[in-house]
């Protein structure tokens, strides 16, 4: 029995060897082909084969590490109890048990309430004043010798803009000779007083064309005076301004009533406003306002209303004012935008700094403190004051403890315990 078993295991033993050499064999086979397979691939296809094989690679290697390393270790939260309260009315309170904020960074003022104006916001832009502006334009045909003044060229009454060539010009000049050298001759003869009479209307009326025609009272005394006609009229600034836009180009050929240029004294401006529907009532022909612009956030500029529009803007539902804007520094600029205030009337108000305002989209907030560690956010309403500071009319109370400075700081706090 014994030798029988020995026989079996063998057997066993030899088919086993058996095996084992012909795996061998084949796996050998099979490496050589896998061998010969990636040498007869082309090198980029193998650069390829070998970034996967690296990818894998280290995959496997990050799955083998996730195995022996326990990810799912406890976290711990604070189990402290939540210290935001919220009221009905949307304000809050903020308690903060051991915490004591900087006395640097975070600065409460007492409110105490004082009378402030109620002002009326009027948006609106700049424009040059129709009353002060000129437009020079062409008074006979002709055509543009010379250009003295071109576009923004300060000028003063009686400067120089443009030369023109007019045949116009040059027979009212010889018109007016005429006539007054025969006034001259008919004065000597006094039995020729009718045609003398006659002689000075026609000289008159050729000096009051040569005025229409452009022509100034030093241009009809030098031609009086030499005998000597111009072959060029020279149109001159009727006002102390700017020239705004110059209409032609040297050589260019013009016909009566065509626009040369415009003119317009930049300190002399109008101030165009929007008045809403619910506010005209407020406004009135004569008042002052104030004007501020984001160019001058620290200068005030006033401004006279003097006209009011008789009808309501169908598209925009606002009144149209229009004021005298004082400009005697010349920074204002024509189409600038700027903000007017009217001053309406008192309100009691408690006023704050701009930085004591936390504004959650179109809700304001302030901040106070009503305990050691205690603080109640609530929403105020009020009005802006002159940027830097803002009236608060609802909300706060005589002897409140506000915070002026850190708000948005502990409002992030709010928000937290909020979440």
């Amino acid at each position: 029995m014994k030798d029988k078993l020995k026989t079996i295991l063998q057997r066993a033993s030899a088919e086993v060897q058996k095996l084992k050499e012909k795996f061998a064999a084949r796996i050998a086979a099979n490496t050589n082909e896998i061998h010969r397979s990636y040498w007869a691939l082309p090198p980029e296809t193998r650069a390829r084969l070998r970034l996967v094989i690296i990818c894998v690679s280290i995959l496997m290697l990050g799955i083998v590490i996730g195995l022996f390393v326990n990810v799912n270790r406890p976290v711990k939260f604070d189990k402290t109890a939540k210290t935001l309260t919220i009221e009905n009315t949307g304000a809050m309170e903020l308690k903060l048990p051991g915490v004591e904020l900087n006395p640097n960074i975070y600065i409460f003022q007492d409110a105490v309430v004082v009378t402030v104006p109620v002002d009326l916001k009027v948006p609106g832009r700049l424009a040059f004043n129709a009353e002060k502006s000129k437009v020079l334009s062409a008074r006979a045909p002709g055509r543009v010798e010379r250009i003295y003044a071109f576009d923004g060229a300060q000028v003063e009454v009686g400067s120089p803009i443009i030369e023109l060539y007019s045949p116009e010009f040059l027979s009212a000049q010889q018109e007016y000779l005429l006539s007054s050298k025969t006034a001259k001759v008919l004065e000597s003869n006094k039995t020729m007083s009718d045609l003398l009479g006659d002689a000075q209307i026609t000289q008159q009326a050729a000096a009051n064309r040569m005025r229409n025609l452009g022509a100034s009272e030093g241009d009809i005394k030098s031609l009086e005076k030499n005998g000597k006609t111009q072959y060029n009229l020279i149109m001159r600034s009727p006002l102390q301004g700017v020239v705004v836009k110059r209409s032609v180009d040297p050589g260019s050929i013009v016909n009566a009533g065509d626009v040369l240029a415009t003119l317009a004294n930049p300190k002399e401006l109008w101030f165009l406003g929007n008045v809403f529907e619910q506010d005209i009532r407020k406004i009135q022909k004569g008042q002052t306002m104030v004007l501020r612009s984001e160019s001058y956030p620290d200068k005030e500029f006033v401004a006279t209303a003097n006209y009011i529009a008789p009808t309501i803007d169908p598209e925009t539902h606002a009144l149209l004012i229009r004021c005298d804007v004082e400009n005697p520094e010349g920074l204002l600029r024509p189409d600038m935008y700027v903000s007017a205030r009217l001053k309406t009337g008192d309100a009691e108000a408690v006023v704050v700094p701009q930085s004591a305002i936390v504004r959650v989209r179109e809700m304001r907030y302030v901040i106070i403190k009503t305990g050691k560690d205690s603080y109640r956010r609530f929403a105020v309403k009020g009005y802006d004051l002159d940027g830097k500071r803002f009236a608060v009319t609802e909300g706060l109370e005589p002897g409140m403890k506000v915070l002026t400075d850190g708000a948005v700081l502990l409002n992030d706090r709010f928000a937290k315990q909020e979440e």
